[in-house]
């Protein structure tokens, strides 16, 4: 039996969307442990000065999502407070043999990420009247979609460790993996997944603060070879096709230069924290091209983004 807890502030304005999103964030941690999310609780706090219709379509909005899942939602509590919050308390099953852990990454296996990175830098663009309808809403589209549909194309095959991307960033969920696999987790910021405007804002200074206690936590641990041009050997962690989506050469890179400019961004946007994020599996070799095939069957970008290599100085390198 798997059971986790979540909930937050609102990050869009649509009181339905931000039930979904809610919903969606608390039922991922079933869903990275392998498992299947049976039943589930609402958690709400709510002003007495708003519309109580507001709480009922943030409401609506996590029952939708409950169901989308196939658990039952079995009612809740909610609690007077000066700021709407809203999540799950969810219970789901997993078989023990075959339960994913964030640890166990072995040498060699493929590490794929299942969303774009960005939601975070986009929400303060958004606070800041910067971002577009259509950013705001593919970003909403994002953390809405369960991880219920990356987890079912792979749950099949050989994952070795797999942790859902979410408040401490790509770059400290990859370093709990790291760590506790006793491994170094070698990434390509240029594979990286990245929604539409996420750089340009990152670039623009539109940085969450979370992404600075996150990079505080995790940067002593990263090692980002592409300020120092030390990224001999690289190619070899790379599968022939790599990213979904996107056009490649032989190697399995992007043929798009990027700029140092570009580079010092994608470092941004690996410690900015992440809202309903996808999950980093990592997965053996032999079963690779298979979970990416399926993978790219799906509505959101899905990419290799590194290997799991014998540790290293640091938990985490990272390479062009």
């Amino acid at each position: 039996m798997i059971q986790t807890v979540d909930f937050f502030t609102p990050i869009v304005d649509d009181p339905y969307t931000f039930g979904q999103i809610a919903a969606a964030n608390a039922l991922s941690d079933v869903y990275a442990m392998g498992g299947e999310p049976k039943l589930a609780l609402n958690i709400a706090a709510f002003p007495n000065c708003l519309d109580p219709e507001i709480l009922g379509e943030i409401l609506r909005g996590g029952a939708d999502k409950v169901m989308e899942a196939g658990a039952s939602l079995a009612g809740g509590h909610t609690i007077q407070d000066d700021e709407p919050k809203y999540g799950l308390c969810v219970t789901g099953f997993v078989n023990p043999a075959s339960m994913w852990k964030n640890i166990g990454a072995e040498t060699g296996d493929v590490l794929i990420l299942t969303k774009p990175l960005g939601t975070g830098i986009l929400s303060t663009a958004v606070k800041g009247e910067m971002a577009s309808e259509e950013e705001t809403a593919y970003a909403a589209s994002v953390m809405a979609t369960l991880n219920r549909y990356a987890r079912d194309k792979v749950v099949d095959l050989q994952v070795h460790a797999c942790t859902d991307v979410t408040g401490f960033g790509l770059a400290g969920h990859a370093l709990e993996m790291a760590k506790g696999s006793g491994k170094t987790l070698c990434i390509s910021l240029g594979s990286l997944p990245i929604m539409k405007g996420a750089l340009d804002y990152a670039s623009m200074g539109f940085i969450p603060a979370g992404a600075y206690r996150n990079r505080e936590f995790a940067g002593e641990e990263c090692e980002f070879s592409w300020k120092n041009h030390s990224e001999e050997g690289s190619e070899n962690f790379w599968l022939e096709k790599t990213r979904c989506g996107a056009v490649e050469n032989e190697t399995g890179r992007s043929e798009t230069i990027i700029n140092e400019a570009e580079l010092a961004a994608r470092e941004d946007i690996v410690f900015d924290p992440q809202t309903s994020g996808g999950l980093l599996l990592s997965i053996d070799s032999q079963d690779a091209g298979k979970a990416i095939s399926r993978l790219s069957s799906l509505s959101l970008p899905c990419a290799v983004i590194g290997r799991v290599i014998n540790l290293q100085k640091k938990h985490l390198v990272f390479v062009k």
